[in-house]
């Protein structure tokens, strides 16, 4: 295990549970679901814009405690609880993640916490 090194972002909201924001392994960073929710825990309400933003916010700040940056993710995977907001959530991704990495968007029936969407995603290190 000692190949293997946990990733704490102090600029991201903390683990909803028994977690890493991060796990970095070889030359991947594995970047654990992010809520929409802040760097104290509070959860961030508004449109599903302002939703998936937070959840990219918290993203860069984790990759940024890891060494690495927003443009050096691989793959992506989604998370809406209502497929309705896939358009809406779309134009704010498509923003962050302009390299346009592998990606999945899959409508699940909830989330933690009850927000609308999470993101999750692997990120290249070497």
């Amino acid at each position: 295990m000692s190949d293997i090194k946990k990733i704490f972002a102090k600029d991201a909201m903390p683990p909803a549970g028994p977690y890493s924001h991060a796990v970095v392994a070889g030359p991947n960073i594995y970047v654990s679901g992010c809520i929409p929710a802040d760097a104290t825990g509070a959860l961030v309400t508004g449109s599903i814009a302002t939703q998936t933003q937070a959840c990219i916010d918290n993203i860069k700040a984790i990759l940024a405690a890891a060494g690495s940056d927003i443009s050096r993710v691989v793959k992506v995977n989604v998370f809406l609880t209502d497929m309705a907001d896939f358009a809406e959530m779309n134009g704010v991704y498509a923003e962050a993640f302009a390299h346009k990495p592998a990606r999945s968007c899959v409508a699940v029936k909830q989330l933690p916490k009850g927000v609308p969407v999470e993101i999750e995603c692997v990120a290249f290190n070497g």
